[in-house]
């Protein structure tokens, strides 16, 4: 089903905004049907993870607001993987590897910090469902390619 990115329908993949290999990833996932992208650390982003989780774990998150889910971690890799049209050993190799690729792409930006372990996929709940929006209008702020 191909929804309008700028429709209530668009999921949204919050990334690690400071890492270039992140951001890469980010925008060629943009091209995926209705999906948006936003950096972890534009301002949406912080009142989203603390409605949802309570907290703001620094991982990669993908919201669908049609199925309801939130996917963290693992298993956000995982159903983007399978969302690209992947083959299927590649979700899994994406999921179970996912804490190796992580620190070597850490590593590899220069990045100071590890992922949260927050890796499930849960439930969204209704106060984090109302800030879709604001998490969308960010994405739209966010560069679409690399210098």
């Amino acid at each position: 089903m191909t929804m309008d990115p700028d429709g209530a329908d668009a999921p949204v993949l919050i990334f690690d905004g400071d890492c270039p290999y992140c951001s890469v990833a980010a925008v060629a996932l943009r091209r995926l049907d209705g999906v948006v992208a936003v950096p972890w650390e534009a301002d949406p982003v912080g009142p989203f993870l603390d409605a949802q989780f309570g907290s703001r774990p620094f991982a990669m998150v993908f919201v669908d607001p049609v199925e309801r889910r939130v996917y963290a971690g693992r298993s956000a890799a995982e159903e983007l993987a399978e969302r690209a049209g992947t083959p299927e050993i590649v979700g899994g190799l994406v999921r179970d590897n996912y804490d190796a690729i992580a620190g070597v792409v850490g590593a590899l930006s220069g990045r100071d910090r590890d992922p949260d372990d927050f890796h499930d996929t849960y439930s969204l709940n209704d106060d984090a469902g109302e800030l879709i929006g604001s998490l969308r209008a960010a994405a739209d702020e966010a560069p679409t390619a690399l210098p």
